[in-house]
């Protein structure tokens, strides 16, 4: 293992959506099992277009490799996430192939291979350096499947959160759901949901709620709406009253939609609170004591100070934490991003929240 720059810096950088890739598919078909060997990597597909910007996928062109697609060679990602970002922990979210994965409609399929990725993980990524911290990919369309594989694997001390589909048959508040919140929150690991747009698979919601996106733009615009949708779903559905201890983490969904959305659950349960009798406090402050959201995508305002309100507003020195998006396009480099913050707040969103989520 390579030693931990805890002991080098006072300040960490914990960043917290790496998205990790296998070389070729033969690397993670190695991990299934045998009467699945054959089939191989097959996700889910889906009718909608979901063609990325390049044929590299969302990947930086400096982070393509001589073999694999951007994020499968851990050289590279060493040497430009840790070194030149100053990162010192990288959760990893996966390729998001498995989520679709985790979302095909053959169960046994979906429930192999889910196990196969997170073998691959721990095998060859967090077995190789104690930098990298796992999500543990589930099958939540399986529940039981779920807590089985959280018993599994999440004793293991890399691995930091369990990750479900951004989108499923239904939004995560479902009580059908709550067996994997309690098997996580009994470990001590956070439950991560990264933004989707539907409609892969079991996931019935469409890829926009006006229909099917023609161009990537399009598309990216609507990423937020599966955040926004659970995020209403888990708090009024009282998730975090059964669960008081289990911290959430919403990754790549934006943050610039957030102030309306606390402001208008809160006038919500003011007006129609009959409707959510469990809830002993306002949905806002649900979310501050449990639910975390990734910088990335960050707004950038062409005046600066608008974020500065926008911050003031979410509180988010409680509500955020930093992530890069490794290696897409579109990723923050911590040294370049947040500069108009002071250095506690700074200091609580790079490194302080993340740590207290995970444990490191």
């Amino acid at each position: 293992m390579a030693t931990s720059r805890t002991e080098e810096s006072e300040n960490l950088v914990v960043d917290c959506d790496v998205h990790q890739n296998w070389t070729t598919e033969d690397e993670i078909r190695a991990y299934l099992p045998d009467h699945f060997k054959e089939r191989g990597i097959t996700p889910a597909g889906t009718p909608g277009w979901v063609n990325p910007i390049a044929s590299h996928g969302l990947g930086r062109t400096d982070a393509v490799p001589e073999e694999g697609p951007p994020g499968s060679s851990q050289e590279l990602m060493e040497s430009q996430l840790f070194e030149e970002f100053g990162v010192d922990y990288a959760v990893l979210t996966g390729p998001l192939t498995q989520v679709r994965l985790a979302l095909h409609p053959n169960t046994h399929y979906a429930k192999a291979a889910v196990e196969a990725y997170n073998d691959w993980m721990v095998a060859e990524w967090l077995d190789r350096d104690e930098r990298y911290l796992g999500s543990l990919m589930v099958a939540a369309q399986v529940p039981r499947h779920a807590v089985a594989e959280i018993e599994r694997l999440g004793d293991h001390d890399q691995i930091v959160q369990v990750m479900l589909p951004g989108v499923d048959q239904s939004p995560y508040g479902h009580e059908r759901y709550w067996p994997i919140y309690e098997a996580a929150e009994r470990r001590g690991l956070s439950v991560a949901v990264h933004t989707a747009t539907g409609s892969y698979g079991v996931a019935w919601s469409g890829s926009t709620a006006a229909g099917y996106p023609v161009s990537y733009p399009e598309r990216h615009m609507v990423t937020s709406a599966s955040v926004m949708g659970n995020l209403a779903s888990v708090v009024f559905e009282g998730v975090f009253v059964e669960y008081p201890d289990l911290d959430w983490v919403f990754l790549e969904g934006g943050v610039g939609w957030l102030p309306h959305y606390l402001w208008k659950m809160d006038k919500l349960w003011k007006g129609v609170g009959e409707s959510t009798p469990w809830l002993e406090r306002r949905p806002s402050e649900y979310i501050r004591d449990n639910v975390w959201f990734s910088t990335q995508p960050i707004e950038e305002p062409e005046d600066p100070t608008h974020l500065a309100h926008l911050f003031e507003m979410i509180h988010a020195e409680e509500t955020l934490v930093f992530s890069s998006d490794y290696p897409h396009w579109d990723n923050d480099n911590p040294k370049a991003v947040l500069g108009q913050l002071d250095e506690q707040s700074r200091r609580r969103i790079f490194e302080t929240n993340a740590r207290s989520i995970y444990g490191i």
